[in-house]
C-alpha cells in the first residue's frame, strides 16, 4: 500500500487530503477545524484528521505533495526581476513563501511532534496541481484540461491534454497577465476587499447592465491563440505586488488597482457606501468580460486539440455563470469540475499527479472519479447524543423539543413536511464536503416556492446582502424539466437557466435574471438527501430545496457541537442531527 498525503499549505485555503494506491481516502479544508474563514497557514489539524480517517499514523505515509514548486518558471522569474526591476517588497515576499513552501518536512515535525515522517517530500508546480486536480479524478479518458486563477509560481493559467494518466502542458500565461486579477481588482473597486469576495460580484452582476463593457475591453485585451494579457497602467501588483498576506491564519490582499481605474470607471466605491445602479453596471460588464476572455480561450483550444470534453479547474472555476455557457458559448460537449476547484483542491491534484509519476501508479490504470464531495469527517450517533447532552439546559431553554426518528423514510417525510410548512432546516448528516460548497450534508434547508424566504433567511440566519441568490438543489431525474441545459452538476458549479414556465415555481432559488446554481442529486451520490428531496417533490410537485451552507458569518459547521451552537444563536426552526431532529416548539 502506498499512502500519498497532499497539501495545499501557507496560503489561503489551507487543505490536506490523502490518497491510498490511486483512490481518495479523506480530504478537508483546515477552516473547518480552526473556524477561521479561507484559514492560510500549515494544514495540521486537516492533515490529523485525514490520517485519523485512514487509521494510521504519519509513519506509514510515504510521500508528502504539495501543490508549489519553487523552481518552477525560475529563468521567467529571474528576468521579470532584471527588466522590470519590481519592488522590493514584492522580491521578498517571494523568497518567504519559497522559504515556507521549501520546509514542509519541518513544518511536519513541528506541527505533529507525536508523528515521526520518513518518506519523500514532492513539490509540484500550481497549475500542474490544478490540472492534475481535475483531470486525474475525471471520468473522462482524454480530455483538454485547464486552470485559471490568480498567480502561482509565476503564471495564471495554463492548458494541455489530459490522455490516461498524464498530463502535457502546451501553453501557459505568465505574470503580471492574469483573470484571477482582472476580476479581483474590480471586486475591490466595487467595495468589496475581502479576500474571496468575487462571487459577490457574480451575484450582483444580473442587476446591471453592460454599461462599461468598453472600459473593460481596455483592463483586458485579448488575442487571436486565446491568451490574454492586461493594460498594467491599471494595476499596481506587477510592480508592487498584490500585498497578499496570512495574519493570525487570516488571509488578506492590499488594493491592487491603480488611481487610473478611477479615470477609466469614476470614483471606486467604499465598502460602507450604498451600491449604486453604476457598480451594478460595472459588475455586469466585468462578468461580460471575464466570459468573452474564457471562452476566447476555450474555443481557441477547442480548434486547436479538436476533442469534445474538457476539465476546469483554478480558482475562476468557481465562476459558474460562465461555466453555465460552456454548451451554448464554447464547442465543448461534455465538462468536469471538482467540487474544490481552487487552491484547496491543489491538494488533491498534487497527490494523485506524484501517484501517477511512481512506478506503480504509471503502470496501474486509472480508476479513481470524484463523483461525489463527502470526503471530510463524520459524526457517530454518540458523538452526536454527547453533544446533545452537553447543550440540553440551552435547548430546553430555546423551548425545544428533541426525538429520535430511526425510520429513514420517517425522517425524510417529517422533515420534507417542515419545509412545506416554511420552515428553516439545518440539515447535518454523513461526512464533510469537500469544497465551499454545502452539498446536503451540511447544510440548511428551505421552501423554494416562497417568494419571501430569501428575506425569511437573512433576517433569521444568513444576514447576507440581499442581492446575493441562495441555489436549488434538484433530483437529477428532474434537471430536464425544470432547466434549459440537462448536465451532471454534483458540484454546484454552473448556473443554468431555469425553463420560463417553471421560474413563477421556484421563486427563492430563481435569480433576477432567471438562472439558478444548481445542485443534481442522484441516488447514489447521497441517498438520505435524496430521499428527502424527493419527499418535498412527493408532497408538493416540486423536486427541488433550497440549499445554502450551514454556518453564520462563519465557515460551514464541521462537528455537531457547531451545529448546535449555529441552531441555538439563530432563529432556525428544526436541527436535524444524524437521526436526531431537534424543533422549536411555536
Amino acid at each position: 500500500m502506498t499512502y500519498i498525503l497532499g497539501l495545499n499549505a501557507f496560503h489561503a485555503d489551507s487543505a490536506a487530503c490523502l490518497v491510498k494506491d490511486g483512490t481518495l481516502v479523506a480530504a478537508a479544508e483546515e477552516e473547518r477545524f480552526r473556524r477561521i474563514k479561507h484559514w492560510g497557514g500549515f494544514p495540521s489539524e486537516a492533515i490529523r484528521y485525514c490520517l485519523k480517517e485512514a487509521g494510521i499514523g504519519l509513519d506509514a505515509v510515504a510521500h508528502v505533495a504539495i501543490n508549489r514548486d519553487s523552481r518552477a518558471n525560475l529563468w521567467r522569474k529571474i528576468a521579470y526581476v532584471v527588466a522590470k526591476r519590481p519592488s522590493v517588497d514584492l522580491v521578498m515576499s517571494r523568497v518567504r513563501n519559497r522559504q515556507q513552501w521549501a520546509d514542509v518536512r519541518t513544518q511536519l515535525t513541528e506541527t505533529l511532534p507525536e508523528m515521526r515522517f520518513n518518506g519523500e517530500v514532492h513539490q509540484v508546480e500550481h497549475h500542474l496541481s490544478h490540472l492534475a486536480s481535475a483531470f486525474l479524478v475525471s471520468p473522462f479518458d482524454k480530455a483538454v484540461a485547464v486552470s485559471v486563477d490568480g498567480f502561482g509560481d509565476f503564471a495564471s493559467a495554463s492548458w494541455g491534454i489530459g490522455d490516461g494518466n498524464s498530463i502535457t502542458i502546451d501553453g501557459r500565461v505568465h505574470f503580471p497577465h492574469s483573470l484571477g486579477i482582472f476580476y479581483e481588482g474590480v471586486t475591490q473597486f466595487i467595495g468589496f476587499p475581502h479576500y474571496g469576495d468575487e462571487y459577490k460580484v457574480m451575484g450582483l452582476a444580473p442587476y446591471g447592465e453592460p454599461a462599461y463593457a468598453k472600459q473593460m475591453e481596455q483592463l483586458v485585451r485579448l488575442r487571436d491563440d486565446g491568451t490574454f494579457a492586461l493594460d498594467l497602467r491599471y494595476y499596481t501588483h506587477a510592480k508592487e505586488g498584490s500585498k497578499y498576506e496570512v495574519r493570525d491564519g487570516t488571509p488578506s490582499g492590499g488594493r491592487i488597482w491603480s488611481p487610473a481605474m478611477v479615470e477609466l470607471l469614476g470614483p471606486a466605491r467604499r465598502k460602507d457606501e450604498p451600491l449604486e445602479q453604476r457598480h451594478k453596471d460595472i459588475a455586469r460588464s466585468a462578468q461580460g468580460m471575464y466570459e468573452n476572455a474564457f471562452f476566447n480561450l476555450l474555443g481557441a483550444l477547442h480548434r486547436k486539440y479538436g476533442l469534445d470534453a474538457v476539465v476546469l479547474s483554478g480558482g475562476c472555476a468557481y465562476n459558474s455563470v460562465a461555466n453555465g455557457k460552456i454548451y451554448e458559448r464554447s464547442p465543448f460537449k461534455h465538462c468536469y469540475i471538482q467540487s474544490a476547484g481552487g487552491d484547496a483542491g491543489g491538494a488533491i491534484g498534487a497527490a494523485f499527479q506524484v501517484w501517477h509519476t511512481l512506478p506503480e501508479g504509471n503502470a496501474a490504470k486509472r480508476h479513481f472519479v470524484m463523483d461525489h464531495a463527502y470526503w471530510g469527517p463524520s459524526a457517530t450517533a454518540g458523538e452526536v447524543s454527547i453533544a446533545i447532552a452537553a447543550r440540553q439546559a440551552d435547548i430546553d431553554a430555546a423551548n425545544c423539543n428533541v426525538e429520535t426518528i430511526s425510520d429513514e423514510a420517517v425522517l425524510c417525510e417529517r422533515t420534507a413536511a417542515a419545509i412545506a410548512e416554511g420552515k428553516v432546516i439545518g440539515w447535518f448528516q454523513g461526512r464533510l464536503e469537500w469544497g465551499p460548497r454545502a452539498l446536503g450534508n451540511r447544510s440548511i434547508l428551505a421552501d423554494p416556492r416562497r417568494a419571501d424566504m430569501k428575506d425569511i433567511l437573512n433576517l433569521k440566519i444568513k444576514r447576507r446582502e440581499s442581492f446575493r441568490p441562495f441555489a436549488p438543489s434538484i433530483l437529477r431525474e428532474a434537471v430536464p424539466d425544470w432547466f434549459e441545459t440537462d448536465d451532471d452538476v454534483p458540484f454546484m458549479m454552473q448556473v443554468f437557466r431555469i425553463r420560463p414556465a417553471r421560474r413563477a415555481s421556484i421563486p427563492a432559488v430563481a435569480h433576477v435574471d432567471g438562472t439558478g446554481r444548481l445542485q443534481t442529486v442522484t441516488q447514489t451520490g447521497n441517498p438520505r438527501y435524496h430521499r428527502l428531496i424527493s419527499a418535498f417533490g412527493t408532497l408538493t410537485g416540486v423536486p427541488i430545496v433550497l440549499n445554502t451552507s450551514f454556518n453564520e458569518n462563519e465557515p460551514v459547521v464541521c462537528k455537531p457541537e457547531e451545529a448546535l451552537d449555529c441552531f441555538l444563536r439563530t432563529r432556525m426552526d428544526v436541527l436535524v442531527l444524524g437521526d436526531i431532529m431537534i424543533t422549536r416548539r411555536d
